[in-house]
């Protein structure tokens, strides 16, 4: 019995498909090997912060605090360590814990207190840009060098950013899909009055999913420190608007509900590959923000239209009707 396979990821391939053959024929040094292997890690930063804020759409909400949380994670990536590299594995530590305490909190007070999501995220998204500003002064850090290796290097030609990415988006993908977690954390997403009637912890469900959500933008902030030898303090502006546009791009209601995580990934190699695009043909570095605007207009416009089939009836359902 063949596998149903999902409109959003026929959609996202198929358009994936298309621009590289646009990019082919009108720009092809975009998918020469240097332009490849330079914009796959930014590729992959982009694909992990959009599984995170799936996890977060999936319940209906948004994540604001994710500029200040992988900013965050950055800065304590490069600053603490102080380009030592056995202090590495205590700045992955504490920035696991901040992770975890800014996860809770976004969770406490949507699910727990009834905050507007917008509100409660952008109020711990200011917390997050003080602890930046309190451990870096705003001031950027070279990285440590193993931290280099590690998140800039290469694993059999392939970047091991790119690595990072596809092992979360399996763990992601495997969770939501194939465990009886997952499958309640999409009824709840998709219908919480439901879920609440059924006996089910929607407000934990709820919870988890902003803290898996600071979880994965940790590890983006981490892996942004290691292939960008001195990052800014201020890494994580430019991903909100990005991690939102994959989502919707990927198939996934802003409603809530069911998530796609691997048509996730896929839309944000599309939108990766379309920003290299335009510069390529000479579209000015400023116009990125319009591009990913128009992506996720794109996305909102694709899946809210209802494609109709008008089916002629069988014989017998005919025969059945001229019965009646």
């Amino acid at each position: 019995m063949p596998v149903p396979v999902a409109r959003s990821f026929l959609t996202v391939v198929l358009s994936t498909l298309l621009l590289l053959l646009l990019c082919g024929l009108f720009a092809p040094s975009s998918l020469s090997s240097g332009a490849l292997s330079g914009s796959l890690p930014f590729a992959a930063i982009i694909a992990i912060v959009g599984l995170g804020q799936l996890l977060v759409v999936q319940q209906g909400g948004f994540d604001l605090s994710l500029p200040g949380a992988v900013s965050l994670a950055v800065v304590m990536a490069t600053h603490y360590p102080q380009q030592d590299d056995a202090l590495l594995y205590q700045a992955v530590i504490v920035s696991i814990g901040i992770a975890l305490a800014a996860g809770v909190l976004n969770g406490l007070l949507v699910s727990f207190f009834r905050l507007n999501a917008i509100i409660a995220t952008i109020g711990t998204n200011a917390l997050l840009y003080g602890m930046v500003f309190a451990i870096s002064g705003g001031v950027p850090s070279i990285t440590t060098n193993l931290l280099a290796a590690i998140a800039g290097g290469e694993t059999f030609g392939v970047p091991n950013s790119v690595l990072f990415a596809l092992a979360a988006m399996l763990v992601v993908f495997f969770t939501l899909k194939k465990t009886v977690a997952g499958r309640r954390f999409e009824a709840i997403g998709a219908n919480p009055l439901a879920g609440r009637a059924a006996g089910l912890s929607v407000r934990r469900h709820q919870m988890m999913a902003y803290v898996w959500a600071q979880l994965l933008y940790c590890l983006a902030g981490i892996l942004i420190a290691g292939i960008t030898r001195e990052p800014t303090a201020f890494q994580g502006d430019t991903l909100l608007l990005p991690s939102v546009a994959v989502v919707v791009l990927g198939g996934t209601s802003l409603l809530g509900g069911r998530g796609f995580p691997i048509s996730t990934v896929v839309a944000a190699f599309f939108l990766n590959q379309l920003s290299q695009f335009a510069l390529t043909v000479g579209v000015p570095f400023s116009a990125q923000t319009i591009i990913q605007a128009l992506a996720l207009g794109f996305g909102i416009g694709v899946y809210s239209f209802r494609w109709t089939v008008n089916s002629r009836p069988s014989t017998g359902a005919k025969k059945v009707e001229d019965k009646k």
